[in-house]
């Protein structure tokens, strides 16, 4: 990558509406132009001006279906590289709060979410921490999964195929806790599969997410997690 390269990519997210725009992306859903612009606060058309030099960048991919445009992030390493520099902007997001429903959402955000496919919060860092004390994951030069890990991903009705050039577990640092949570190949199968055992639940249509009573169940029984009500 060339100086010029990369001083291209960082002026992509040097706006605070681009910024704003990736930022929401990172729940994995496609959004339309005009929830993107509603989101922001922009005009439609300031929004298409700012998606359309994203999509020009290659941080965003779109889809137009009829009068429609929707854009999502263009790959988990996209979500990867802005959840990262979230990771290291200066300050905690909390500081900016100023309203009881910013800090109501911002505490959802923080005991759980979806950071583009995977789980994040302290609910995803505390579920990477009980998967390497079960030793489902290892830690030695870099995450592995194990052997016992493996067979406990096909109980959950997993089957690991590698895809691409995405690693199998990958650490992704979170931003609210500043330890890392599970990312990887696995790290979006187990948020898949936890959706699909109704073990988690969306809160509204953004990022936060809930464990449920059966979550409740099926975690402590699957890892010996025990989660606060």
């Amino acid at each position: 990558m060339t100086a010029q390269t990369l001083a291209r990519l960082a002026g992509l997210l040097a706006d605070s509406t681009r910024a704003s725009f990736c930022l929401a992306l990172l729940d994995g859903r496609a959004w339309t132009s005009g929830e993107l612009a509603k989101h922001a606060g922009v005009g439609k058309s300031t929004a298409s001006e700012h998606l359309s030099l994203l999509v020009d960048g290659g941080l965003l991919s779109e889809e137009r279906q009829g009068r429609h445009r929707y854009v999502r992030l263009a790959s988990p390493e996209t979500a990867h590289l802005i959840e990262e520099l979230v990771s290291y902007a200066d300050g905690p997001p909390a500081a900016s709060v100023t309203s009881l429903r910013e800090a109501t959402a911002m505490a959802a955000l923080a005991r759980a979410r979806t950071c583009y496919d995977h789980l994040a919060g302290r609910f995803g860092v505390t579920l990477l921490g009980a998967l390497e004390s079960q030793r489902l994951i290892e830690r030695n030069r870099g995450l592995s999964l194990s052997d016992a890990g493996r067979e406990w991903f096909a109980s959950l009705g997993i089957s690991l195929e590698p895809a691409g050039r995405r690693p199998l577990v990958r650490d992704c640092l979170d931003w609210t806790e500043r330890r890392p949570h599970l990312a990887g190949l696995a790290g979006a199968a187990l948020c898949g599969r936890f959706f699909e055992l109704d073990w988690i639940e969306r809160i509204g249509t953004g990022r936060a997410i809930r464990v449920t009573a059966a979550g409740q169940r099926g975690l402590e029984a699957a890892l010996g997690m025990n989660l606060p009500s």
